[in-house]
């Protein structure tokens, strides 16, 4: 299959990505426009992929084995960490705030991971609650304040928010790693998180964890009827896979985060998280976005048309209906992908947050 040929090319390019600056969501990349003949000879090779094939997903039995396998690769031993509470829970005053509306207060929740690496998640609290909680997660551009706007909407509509920032960025520490094999380390870009790799490990539980245990204190002392996840860019990436192993979160909404291998071009590469074999062997992209909708929930997939970051030129068509015929044999639920036309940023536009809101209320 062709995902499984073009995974090492994937990784041979993060090292001279990685010599040169390049990372995948920030605002700051610029593409070069690809040569016609070079686009051609691309769509030949995209027409001939047999999507359906890559999706090994044919019944609800095989959706949950492969949910499974996921946590199984993440946690190794230790399974979901379904009982681990934060840190640390406190009352958070940030100017960068003090004008939102809406707004009764900002729970600071404090997650303490593996070698040092921690992480920093902001709980927003409506002040004139809805009930249901918005899960947003910022990209490789840094802090969620980023996401200000974002996070104002929902907080409009009554929604609190539970904001994110990727490991390694935003308030997240960049701590110093002592490793046998290379010597000390200091953790300044998720490439590097390779390093960490073994069999008793996986750093992707860096991306995952945080919002796990956010939730389970979450559960403990507020009655949300239901979650909702929203990411941009590496976020976007995030709660993909996030969603596909805690189904808690009802539906999910990824901005210009994540297209399946076979579709990816030199400059939607991606660096560490969106390239590591062993966990794609287990479930590719494809599979992934039929974890996130299927037992009746909801994946929405949104393209920026003329992002300067990355996947512009999506061809979702080639696999879209693939995605939603294979939900169809795991019990039902929703899988949608919209282009947004209405600007030329890397971001999650005041047309996108119609369309998300929309399908929430649905």
């Amino acid at each position: 299959m062709r995902s499984e040929i073009v995974i090492p090319i994937f990784i041979a390019s993060i090292i001279l990505a990685l010599s040169i600056g390049i990372v995948i969501g920030t605002s700051t990349i610029y593409q070069n426009p690809i040569p016609q003949a070079d686009v051609e000879k691309q769509n030949e090779i995209i027409s001939k992929v047999d999507v359906k094939s890559l999706i090994r997903i044919n019944n609800e039995t095989d959706l949950l084995e492969k949910k499974n396998d996921l946590i199984g690769y993440i946690w190794k031993d230790g399974g979901f960490p379904s009982s681990k509470m934060p840190q640390s829970v406190e009352t958070a005053t940030d100017d960068r705030y003090a004008d939102m509306q809406n707004l009764g207060k900002i729970e600071k929740i404090s997650i303490s991971m593996e070698s040092g690496v921690n992480s920093y998640a902001y709980l927003f609290v409506a002040k004139n609650p809805n009930n249901e909680l918005l899960i947003y997660h910022g990209g490789h551009d840094g802090d969620f304040i980023n996401g200000k706007s974002t996070i104002q909407f929902f907080l409009n509509e009554g929604y609190s928010v539970l904001a994110f920032s990727m490991p390694l960025l935003g308030m997240n520490n960049q701590p110093i790693i002592n490793t046998e094999d290379f010597g000390p380390i200091k953790l300044e870009s998720h490439n590097y998180l390779v390093f960490l790799e073994s069999p008793e490990f996986s750093p992707i539980k860096y991306f995952v964890e945080p919002i796990a245990v956010s939730l389970n204190y979450i559960e403990t002392k507020y009655q949300f009827i239901s979650y909702h996840m929203v990411g941009l860019s590496g976020g976007g990436w995030t709660a993909v896979l996030y969603s596909a192993i805690d189904d808690r979160v009802t539906d999910t909404f990824s901005v210009a985060g994540s297209l399946p291998f076979y579709l990816r071009s030199e400059s939607d590469i991606g660096d560490y998280e969106q390239t590591v074999p062993d966990l794609y062997k287990i479930a590719n992209y494809l599979e992934l976005y039929v974890l996130d909708s299927g037992q009746n929930r909801e994946l929405v997939q949104i393209f920026n048309k003329y992002d300067p970051c990355c996947f512009t030129n999506p061809k979702f068509e080639t696999y879209e209906n693939e995605v939603k015929s294979a939900l169809s044999k795991t019990g039902g639920g929703n899988f949608a992908i919209y282009l947004d036309d209405t600007h030329k940023q890397h971001k999650i536009s005041d047309h996108a947050l119609k369309i998300i809101l929309d399908h929430i209320k649905e």
